[in-house]
């Protein structure tokens, strides 16, 4: 699996800024990560494989990635599939993702649920097996 580049990802909007005010977290959080379990790492493994497969089959058709109903905020978070693969790759290799800008006026009508999108790919390998 090939890693996806820094410079492809969003730049951090606080990098370098001496007041960044999630620079005192750092401490914290290294106390607080725990190495991705075995199962864990599969299944991270197995959604970016999904996600290859729902771009390929979805993007052709217009749809430019998933959105995601955020349990901490009650908002949608709509990820192109390009972020979104970066940041699935990020956490596999690091156990974290790096927090990024959210998409900027998102047309919803642009993205899926990941339900959908299993489903879809459900029905086109149900067609496809058919014939």
């Amino acid at each position: 699996m090939q890693a996806v580049p820094h410079d492809l990802l969003p730049p951090d909007p606080f990098a370098d800024d001496p007041d960044d005010p999630a620079k005192d977290l750092d401490a914290f959080a290294d106390d607080l990560d725990e190495p991705m379990d075995s199962r864990a790492r599969t299944e991270l493994l197995a959604d970016l494989s999904d996600l290859a497969v729902y771009q390929a089959l979805l993007e052709p058709r217009g749809v430019r990635g998933i959105v995601v109903d955020c349990g901490e905020c009650d908002q949608p978070h709509y990820h192109d599939w390009h972020l979104l693969r970066a940041s699935l790759e990020q956490l596999l290799a690091d156990g974290r993702m790096r927090p990024h800008e959210p998409a900027y006026d998102p047309d919803p009508a642009d993205y899926v649920s990941w339900d959908y999108c299993r489903g879809f790919a459900d029905g086109v390998t149900a067609t496809e097996s058919a014939y």
